[in-house]
């Protein structure tokens, strides 16, 4: 089953329960999904959709940021409980480790030898790593390693 049948499955299932917060949640999501399908004129496959996914994660997460610095707990606690759903979407986040298994082989891979080079390995890492961890913190381990 396909990522997009999986959330229509979710909405129904969040529809049948009257589970509202839920059902707010999945449809902002697919929402998102339509407007991207639009703008691009194409169907999103499966990584295409871990991205909007990963971008309203992002989104909400700096809205609480922002809710948490105007003292608006009730607007965080939204914020927080949106991204716990999206987060079901997303497939299981890597361990150090092994994150910095790829980054190591990657390198390995373009011949990565400075910072110049960061470019590449992080072409190579971007499909390997979507949706299983934070971009920044894979940029931050490219940058360690090649400064070492």
């Amino acid at each position: 089953m396909n990522l997009k049948t999986r959330i229509e499955d979710d909405m129904k299932a969040a529809l049948r329960a009257k589970d509202r917060v839920r059902l707010e949640s999945i449809r902002m999501l697919r929402a998102a999904i339509q407007r991207r399908e639009i703008d691009e004129r194409t169907e999103l496959d499966d990584p295409s959709v871990l991205s909007v996914i990963q971008k309203l994660i992002k989104q909400s997460q700096d809205a609480a940021t922002q809710f948490q610095a105007g003292n608006r707990q009730d607007l965080v606690d939204k914020e927080q409980h949106n991204i716990d759903i999206l987060k079901v979407y997303l497939p299981e986040p890597l361990e150090a480790s092994d994150l910095e298994t790829l980054v190591r082989a990657a390198i390995a891979e373009t011949g990565a030898t400075t910072i110049r080079d960061m470019g590449q390995v992080m072409g190579i890492l971007k499909s390997k790593v979507q949706g299983r961890a934070d971009m920044a913190t894979v940029s931050q381990k490219v940058k360690s390693l090649l400064q070492a």
